[in-house]
């Protein structure tokens, strides 16, 4: 309900592009195109298929939108540098800037009011750098410290373009950065020392120094319109680090003992990105030799067509590319399954109709009542971990099979 229709709509049609056209077709091939006696959670079978061809539209998309806010970013510091020196030019009796209202005045007064201090910012990047550079490699001994040393020295440049990106397209590339980490790392570490998990660490520590850029560019633009102190700001954001640090490897630890079936495919929780980025990572160790019969060319043609899609989109203008399909979206479902897209639409439904009804109570509740239904589902998943840790089962089981399943299972129970 909170998602724009194309985005509900992208995921239904990825949902039956892969489910009900590809992987049955690929399935067909078995013996083929791959052994058939292969399980069904191997990489070489038509699970490879799954990850890597949803990896390639998710890398088409990124990097579309990663060259695309990157020229917007450069863009835009060229316009500052134009005008600033425009500004200079002129006499300064003659100010240009328009007239700022009552409102902005008092949030630009107080939001430069209390700054913090460059020296502060620079000096707690490289204590920051210093300790995850000695300490990292002690928890991941494939991650040298001069992988996260540089790391760290590329860093503030990536971080600046993805803060200012998110500013003017309200679009955090901060997984694009981490999949480039992976690649390089991957491939400057090599499969005999590690680099899979050298690889999908400097992930983690390339993630963390970009998208804390974006995220504290955005709660100072908050605190910017309600006239909160950027210090304030900052420091509220240390205090949630560190509650974060004590309450996430709780969360962690509950779900990881209440649920034995955490991560992986087809359980309550599959944790569906750890699959992609592991197989990110494989990948560029490995390289395409990892991959089944012909799944090059299908990674090749979508990755191809992800971009397409997005040129299209944007060429075609606003106007129409709210009919074009979203390839990122529609990836989704090509490895976690289409289950969720009928959810989705489902929501997109109830508001349509809702806002047929009564359109403004719809524009006006719509979110609230979509943020209820969220907070509920994810508020239970704590009593059911609880309930889980004690052992109690569901007194129901629901399942939906295929019908050669279906007739299986009751060839079983009629006997």
């Amino acid at each position: 309900m909170i998602c724009p229709y194309i985005i509900n709509i992208s995921l239904l049609i990825g949902g039956i592009l892969s489910w009900g056209v590809m992987w049955p077709l690929i399935e067909d091939k078995k013996g083929d195109w791959y052994p058939s006696d292969l399980k069904q959670s191997s990489l070489h079978g038509l699970q490879g298929y799954k990850v890597f061809i949803a990896i390639s539209m998710i890398l088409g998309d990124g990097l579309y939108n990663f060259v695309k806010v990157l020229g917007r970013t450069l863009y835009g510091l060229y316009n500052q540098v134009i005008n600033s020196k425009k500004h200079s030019s002129v006499a300064p009796s003659h100010d240009l800037s328009p007239t700022l209202s009552f409102d902005d005045k008092r949030r630009t007064e107080m939001f430069l009011k209390d700054q913090i201090p460059s020296w502060f910012a620079i000096s707690g990047y490289v204590i920051i750098a210093i300790i995850s550079t000695v300490t990292i490699p002690y928890i991941f001994h494939q991650l040298k410290w001069y992988h996260i040393l540089c790391i760290y020295i590329i860093g503030p440049a990536l971080a600046f373009c993805n803060a200012y990106g998110c500013g003017l397209t309200d679009w955090s590339l901060a997984s694009t950065y981490g999949k480039l980490a992976i690649f390089v790392i991957c491939a400057w570490a090599g499969a005999a020392n590690g680099g899979v998990i050298a690889g999908l660490a400097a992930c983690g520590v390339m993630m963390n120094i970009v998208s804390t850029a974006s995220d504290l560019m955005q709660d100072f633009k908050t605190g910017y319109m309600t006239l909160a102190s950027p210090k304030s700001m900052f420091v509220s954001q240390i205090i949630g680090t560190a509650m974060g640090c004590i309450i996430s490897p709780c969360v962690f630890w509950l779900f990881y003992h209440a649920f034995g079936t955490l991560g992986q495919p087809g359980s309550p929780y599959p944790a569906p990105y750890a699959l992609v980025y592991r197989n990110i990572a494989i990948l560029g160790v490995d390289g395409v030799s990892a991959l089944p019969k012909n799944c090059l060319v299908l990674c090749c043609v979508f990755f191809a067509g992800a971009i397409i899609i997005n040129l299209v989109r944007d060429l075609v203008g606003e106007k129409y590319a709210k009919f074009i399909p979203v390839p990122m979206a529609m990836a989704i479902p090509f490895y976690i399954g289409s289950y969720f897209a009928i959810d989705m639409c489902v929501g997109s439904l109830i508001l349509f109709v809702w806002q047929k009804v009564d359109r403004a109570k719809a524009d006006a509740f719509g979110s609230a009542v979509a943020s209820g239904l969220i907070c509920g589902d994810g508020i239970w998943s704590l009593p059911s971990s609880f309930l889980a840790l004690g052992g109690v089962q569901p007194p129901i089981c629901m399942k939906f099979l295929s019908r050669a399943a279906n007739v299986k299972v009751d060839a079983f129970l009629g006997s």
